[in-house]
């Protein structure tokens, strides 16, 4: 995702969610994310939840390059990209970057990168631990995890 600082600075946004449990991962803010910012994510979310079988996501240049894909199939990943112009390939996180554009990102004029990194972390923590979603029985994103254990790619 993209937006822009009060200023007019733009500024993107990777979110990574698990469709297991819809519980946001990460939600990396900075002015760029190239390829290599995007797997130094991704190892800090392996260090505490392991490595997934499978990774669904776009065909922005960070996701299609070399680097990730070397990467990926070290690990066994299998990269899934949806088909150019097909959003809804990957409904759930079209869904969820709505819910986060506004919640956060239309809600606020942020002056700084550091100022959307605090608000986005406080709705992070609310989104997961405090808003039941009704696809997961009513549970919250953690709730729903731990009454499930570890599923297949967590």
């Amino acid at each position: 995702m993209s937006d822009a600082l009060w200023c007019g600075r733009r500024f993107r946004t990777l979110n990574v969610v698990d469709n297991f449990n819809r519980e946001v991962l990460a939600i990396e803010i900075d002015l760029n994310l190239p390829a290599s910012r995007v797997i130094r994510v991704l190892e800090r979310i392996v260090a505490w939840r392991g490595f997934p079988a499978q990774i669904r996501t776009d065909n922005g240049p960070e996701f299609i390059s070399a680097s990730l894909a070397d990467w990926a199939q070290k690990h066994g990943i299998h990269l899934e990209f949806i088909e150019p112009g097909r959003p809804m390939q990957n409904g759930f996180i079209e869904r969820f970057n709505r819910s986060y554009r506004q919640g956060v990102l239309d809600m606020y004029v942020f002056r700084s990168l550091q100022e959307v990194k605090e608000r986005t972390e406080q709705w992070m923590t609310d989104y997961n631990e405090q808003c039941p979603h009704e696809s997961l029985n009513g549970m919250t994103p953690v709730e729903y995890r731990l009454f499930h254990g570890n599923h297949p790619g967590n």
